[in-house]
């Protein structure tokens, strides 16, 4: 049986989805309409004439508004839809349902630290308090590259590997600002990190952000896996890096004696990351990854829902389900912030989707955020926290933070996530450490191109052979293999360095 040419959503909407390039004239018997000029794939469709002004729907929610008249059939996007504000029924708790746990939680193969934090990766790290430390961290990390240096961690083979993960700040900021305070936050839970078998700090020693202010703020000691030194004090760039490198190599011994042991899934924390996201992300992948976040809820786990910017217009949904007002007053407080913030730089909520978003068939940002939500599944929201803030929360919780991915993972990571899942339709380049991250591509074109940088194809649900709930299961079984050590595409391919990137707040004095 050959598939329709569209999806329908929602019985009330005003549009359908393309499932590939329609042509004018192209009769949609589903709808009982006739195509108008050429439709992309995953983009638009009017069901019914529209006048200029008149609210269109998708997911029956208003997506924006019509600018100009719109004839059934034809092609809908930003040439004639624009954003549109427009009042939303908060309902706060109204939607909250008790939350029903497995009986007998699944179980992955994870790394119970000393203390008892659960990791599903064994890294050594090197953070830097300040650009200028960068250099040096990274030649020091660079000395333990497998693909460079595969003899040096040759009989460490319990050890994931050597990173530094450095950034563009900590000097030319107010002493005692919040720029300064997030940095600080973000290094110092990636210092408490569990994927993290032991880390070394590297400043310069005139730096802002002076290393005992972070360790003094963020309640951190040096001990046998936490050592700090500056480049001033060392002796300049030379020594530094040889002092890093006698240092890593007496700590690899330590750190390759871990034994993974069957633990319950409740220790996973998985941080939820759409980008580069298209017209079939809110219908596949991001449902999918939804049904996946359902089934680690009822096992215990914890997903972390982010990127303020991309639920925006669509945040009533998410505070219906929070379990009392006071979290759904947490996360309006964060949406009314960020109109603010967006207000005194001269921006607006609807700079975002992209231009790739745009080409992928979303318009507005009404849109891309109803689309986004759909990962974060159907349990309550249980909390809601600044950037970089630990979580401790177990269900569904939402951290706020910018909508662009490697800002918004970082402070996710910075909380606690020890896996990340993150949709792509248009093929977004991204991959994370400490934390591994499973990539989920919303069509099966981008599969076929991209399988390379792509874990799982939920392009299937588009194609008719798999259901968002099989999809989910299959995530969900992908969520416990990855952490359990399976390595992803992204960590085959040896992303996560670069991709740390602390979110600058403030000006840069």
């Amino acid at each position: 049986m050959t598939e329709p040419a569209v999806i329908r959503i929602h019985p009330a909407d005003d549009v359908v989805i393309a499932r590939r390039q329609l042509v004018g004239g192209l009769r949609l018997d589903t709808e009982g309409i006739t195509v108008v000029g050429l439709v992309p794939p995953g983009h638009k469709v009017a069901v019914r004439a529209l006048a200029t002004g008149d609210p269109v729907r998708r997911y029956n929610q208003i997506i924006g508004t019509a600018t100009q008249p719109i004839a059934a059939g034809a092609h809908v996007h930003s040439h004639n839809l624009a954003f549109s504000h427009f009042a939303r029924d908060y309902a706060a708790a109204s939607g909250a349902t008790p939350t029903q746990y497995a009986d007998s939680p699944a179980t992955f193969m994870g790394i119970r630290r000393a203390d008892g934090r659960i990791a599903t990766r064994n890294y050594i790290g090197i953070l830097t308090s300040v650009n200028c430390s960068a250099t040096v961290a990274r030649a020091i990390a660079d000395h333990f590259k497998r693909d460079v240096h595969p003899e040096a961690l040759a009989n460490y083979p319990n050890v994931d590997g050597v990173i530094a993960l450095t950034h563009g700040a900590g000097c030319a900021t107010d002493s005692a600002g919040e720029p300064l305070q997030v940095l600080r936050r973000t290094l110092g839970g990636y210092a408490r990190h569990a994927n993290f078998a032991s880390i070394l700090v590297v400043g310069l020693g005139c730096e802002t952000n002076q290393i005992s202010g972070l360790l003094e703020q963020e309640s951190l000691s040096t001990g046998t896996q936490f050592h700090t030194f500056n480049i001033q004090d060392t002796g300049g760039t030379r020594k530094t890096v040889a002092h890093g490198i006698e240092l890593v190599q007496w700590l690899l011994e330590a750190a390759n004696k871990v034994v993974r042991e069957r633990l319950s899934a409740a220790h996973i924390t998985v941080g939820l990351q759409c980008g580069g996201s298209d017209g079939y992300s809110g219908i596949s992948a991001n449902p999918a990854l939804g049904a996946a976040v359902d089934r680690l809820v009822r096992n215990g786990g914890t997903a972390i829902l982010s990127e303020t910017p991309e639920i925006y217009g669509g945040e009533h949904l998410l505070t219906r389900r929070a379990v009392n007002p006071a979290i759904a007053d947490k996360l309006i407080a964060r949406i009314k912030w960020w109109e603010q913030y967006t207000a005194r730089n001269d921006q607006e909520m609807d700079n975002n989707p992209s231009a790739g978003n745009k080409a992928g068939g979303l318009t507005t940002i009404l849109e891309k955020s109803l689309g986004a939500i759909a990962k974060s599944g159907t349990t309550n929201l249980v909390d809601v926290f600044e950037y970089a803030q630990p979580v401790t929360s177990k269900g569904l919780v939402f951290m706020d933070t910018p909508g662009y991915d490697p800002v918004s993972a970082t402070g996710q990571v910075a909380g606690g996530a020890n896996l990340i899942c993150f949709t792509t339709g248009r093929g977004s380049a991204y991959g994370c450490a400490p934390s591994p991250s499973l990539k989920l591509s919303t069509n099966t074109a981008l599969w076929v191109k991209q399988e390379d940088d792509i874990d799982i194809n939920c392009g299937e649900v588009i194609d008719g052979t798999a259901s968002i709930d099989e999809m989910g299961e299959r995530i969900f079984q992908l969520m416990l293999r990855a952490a359990s050590g399976d390595k992803t595409k992204s960590e085959v391919h040896g992303y996560g360095q670069n991709e740390f990137v602390p979110w600058a707040l403030g000006a840069v004095m």
